[in-house]
């Protein structure tokens, strides 16, 4: 059950927490509209939400006790997970959104929708961080990102929203 009926981007929702869904749903693989929110289903949405919760029970956070997960859904309909993996050499610990893409894209994946991520912030949804954003930009800038807080509540923002005027691989092409 929503807590926002309008439907409009950026509304704050709840999202109770169901089984996880069995069967994902699978559209078309011609199917590639200009905005991911169109693609995205209510089924998906659920699924992406729960898996992004269960992603950051694997969360290694030693040092921050700051778990993060991430589910990731690619333009045919598979979810990759991912959770923040920290190291005693701080800079070399990883995000769970930049988890959640090198594993899609080290199996063959480019084309995504939509990811969820997933914290234990109360106050505020978690976001990505800037480096996480320009990995993301690196697959496309019209797809959306579902922010949570813990008590299950969302906000949907694109890329765009969150990275504007960003550099993409478009920006190296030779004219």
């Amino acid at each position: 059950m929503e807590s926002s009926s309008s439907g409009l981007r950026g509304d704050v929702r709840t999202h109770p927490s169901p089984r996880m869904a069995q069967e994902q749903h699978r559209p078309s693989p011609d199917t590639h509209p200009t905005r991911a929110s169109s693609a995205v289903q209510p089924d998906q949405v659920r699924l992406l939400l729960d898996s992004c919760k269960e992603a950051k029970k694997f969360a290694y956070c030693p040092y921050s006790n700051f778990p993060v997960g991430a589910a990731l859904l690619t333009w045919d309909g598979k979810i990759f997970l991912g959770c923040n993996i920290e190291n005693a050499s701080y800079p070399m610990g990883i995000c769970a959104e930049r988890t959640a893409i090198q594993k899609a894209v080290s199996e063959g994946y480019r084309k995504f929708r939509a990811i969820a991520i997933s914290s234990n912030k109360q106050e505020t949804c978690i976001v990505p961080c800037g480096a996480c954003r320009q990995v993301l930009r690196e697959f496309g800038k019209h797809w959306d990102l579902y922010l949570t807080k813990s008590d299950g509540t969302y906000i949907v923002k694109t890329l765009e929203e969150l990275l504007p005027y960003s550099f993409g691989p478009e920006d190296l092409q030779m004219s």
